[in-house]
């Protein structure tokens, strides 16, 4: 499974926060866009953060990241204890056993290391969505600006 990064919805943290009964005093949080985490249970809220912390439902993921299912999370979120860093996301990308790895042999997939954690975790956390693919790109060396849409022959 995967969460998307990327693309914000018309959801507001407050919305969604109302919509689950968590009171949200924090304005700045408040106004934060939930991003659209894939088309599998679009209903199931997921917390991609750091640190990885002491919530229900956390799986750490890589170094100090996590990702957290629970509702604890977010009332934590509420009363301004919650982690350092979060995107939060509804629904999730699925894949049956297998598929991924085809589809990476495939090469429908870029796979990006980045150098070192901070890098990670700037792209994920402090990036702006509309930048998050280019700055993505730049790990490899490619400038976006450079790619074409159009298929050619030589």
């Amino acid at each position: 499974m995967g969460v998307v990064i990327n693309r914000p919805t018309d959801i507001t943290y407050e919305t969604l926060f109302e919509k689950i009964k968590v009171d949200l005093q924090d304005s700045v949080v408040a106004q934060k866009h939930v991003l659209y985490g894939g088309p599998v249970q679009p209903e199931r809220g997921f917390v991609l953060h750091l640190p990885a912390g002491e919530w229900d439902s956390t799986i750490t993921i890589a170094e100090n990241t996590a990702l957290t299912t629970s509702k604890d999370i977010l009332e934590s979120v509420a009363l301004g204890v919650g982690p350092e860093k979060m995107l939060l996301t509804l629904g999730y990308a699925g894949w049956n056993p297998g598929q991924l790895e085809q589809e990476i042999l495939q090469n429908s997939w870029l796979s990006v290391q980045p150098k070192d954690v901070e890098t990670l975790h700037k792209i994920l956390y402090d990036t702006a969505n509309d930048d998050k693919l280019s700055a993505t790109l730049a790990l490899l060396g490619v400038d976006p600006a450079m790619l074409s849409d159009v298929a050619g022959h030589a």
